[in-house]
């Protein structure tokens, strides 16, 4: 799906979920993103995006962070500026990853739980991962430079069995 010619500029990645219940450890999922340069689109992240960092270059950021999902509507967002990133990145692809430090848990175990990615008032996907019910990450969103150089977006929802660290490296593979 692509929003036009002139492509995309500024993209938000908005997740939700229902806190843990009472006396149990908090659920605690990330957004991340990994860019991919022109050269190697399907090789390694040139740099991922998480709670914990931004892009170099400021084009990827954290704007709400939730460690509970606590709070009304989506409680966590990234905004990604595609128009600014510069010309040597091809591909960026955004996931969501449970953390695990309290036990396995999966999209399953989590209720009310559901992302979206908007461009200003355009809805490109609202997902509430039941097709990834069992996995404990999974990417929503994939975008992608035309030949023009304008930005696509693509729905790549797809689930893995990791925890953050080894989702983040693994999350942009061709396979």
């Amino acid at each position: 799906m692509s929003s036009g010619s002139k492509g995309l500029g500024k993209v938000e990645v908005r997740l939700k979920w229902d806190p843990s219940p009472l006396r149990q450890p908090p659920h605690h999922l990330d957004i991340i993103a990994a860019t991919y340069a022109a050269d190697a689109p399907y090789g390694r992240p040139v740099y991922i995006v998480h709670y914990d960092s931004r892009s170099p270059d400021g084009t990827i950021n954290m704007s709400r962070h939730s460690q509970t999902g606590q709070g009304l509507g989506y409680v966590e967002a990234m905004t990604l500026e595609l128009d600014r990133l510069a010309p040597s990145f091809a591909r960026v692809v955004v996931g969501v990853a449970i953390h695990q430090n309290s036990g396995p848990k999966t999209f399953g175990d989590l209720s009310n739980a559901g992302v979206l990615v908007v461009e200003g008032y355009t809805e490109l996907l609202k997902d509430d991962f039941a097709q990834i019910a069992g996995s404990t990450a999974g990417t929503v969103a994939e975008f992608t430079r035309d030949g023009s150089g304008a930005w696509e977006f693509h729905d790549m929802v797809r689930g893995f069995d990791n925890d953050p660290v080894a989702f983040s490296a693994e999350m942009g593979s061709a396979s």
